[in-house]
């Protein structure tokens, strides 16, 4: 019996063109200026200044966990207070300032301190090296490793004086939660988030402001969403969201786009956070998707198919 040629990821040379195709099709009819205002990449979208998209950028995605309209709100509140300039603030930020700005500041696992530590964390970043880019690549290369780096990138944030920060606005609550260090066997999905935000692109939606750092080497920000949509497309068989798995789903990825591959991420996740495909699926959804070829749940819901009806993404609602 002749074996199939395969992908190194596990796919057959003919499952990643057929995936590919449907993922160029479905990239091509995902409307993703029009999902900006429902993603925390909104945030640094208001700025034009390189710094201030770096900072405005990490604040949205430390915060961006739970529903959006719980942390967008506490993100929007944040920066209309810090001024027109969020790299500017943190840059002069110093202790007396920082319970000006957090005192009474609470979102569900994090209070005042803990969003203190990062911006005195970016505001030394900014003074010492310059820009988030120079500390993030300090770490890549002393680390050797994308893990490595995001490690080595949330330890520096985190080193900044304690005792008067507690004296000032009492003791830090889910300080490890906002900055892991270390940071852990999981998928680290806000920070890949923010390091897709500020890499890739620029798209309209990705900003590609740090040069020094290559498309290739992002992983995926794996969340629900993603998680689920990569077993579904065979991208993946894993069902935890670990780092692992965010390691796997990347490596199928880059069988389709060796330059970009977490290009398509905006417009899955997006098309999950939707409801367009949702957890339990639609039968008429899925007969409309351009992901039904690749798509296994996507089929098994369907069932077999008469006649040439084309198939079309369906347009993301409020999600």
């Amino acid at each position: 019996m002749q074996r199939r040629a395969q992908s190194p990821t596990g796919l057959s040379t003919k499952e990643a063109e057929r995936l590919r195709g449907c993922l160029e099709d479905f990239l091509a009819s995902t409307d993703a200026r029009a999902r900006i205002a429902f993603d925390p990449v909104e945030f640094p979208h208001r700025y034009r200044d390189e710094r201030d998209i770096e900072v405005s950028g990490l604040l949205a995605a430390a915060l961006a966990y739970g529903r959006a309209d719980l942390f967008k709100p506490k993100v929007d509140g944040l920066l209309k207070r810090m001024g027109p300039s969020p790299a500017g603030f943190v840059r002069d930020l110093d202790v007396p300032d920082a319970r000006k700005l957090l005192e009474g500041f609470v979102y569900r696992f994090n209070v005042g301190t803990d969003v203190a530590v990062l911006l005195l964390g970016m505001g030394r970043a900014l003074r010492e090296h310059g820009s988030l880019e120079c500390l993030f690549v300090r770490g890549l290369e002393a680390r050797g490793s994308w893990h490595g780096a995001l490690d080595a990138f949330t330890t520096a944030l985190r080193e900044v004086p304690m005792k008067p920060l507690r004296a000032a606005l009492g003791p830090e609550r889910g300080l490890h939660h906002l900055l892991p260090s270390p940071m852990g066997t999981g998928a680290a999905k806000r920070w890949n988030l923010f390091l897709r935000w500020m890499v890739r692109g620029p798209d309209g939606v990705d900003f590609g402001i740090w040069k020094q750092v290559s498309p290739r080497a992002l992983l995926i920000p794996l969340d629900t969403h993603i998680g689920r949509i990569s077993q579904h497309l065979g991208l993946t068989r894993r069902k935890d969201l670990s780092w692992r798995t965010a390691e796997e789903v990347t490596e199928s990825l880059r069988a389709l786009d060796e330059e970009d591959p977490v290009r398509y991420d905006f417009a899955l996740c997006h098309y999950g956070m939707s409801g367009v495909c949702p957890t339990k699926p639609v039968k008429e959804n899925c007969a409309r998707c351009a992901l039904l070829p690749a798509c296994s749940v996507g089929r098994k819901t369907v069932g077999p198919r008469r006649g040439g009806k084309g198939r079309a993404t369906l347009r993301m609602v409020d999600g």
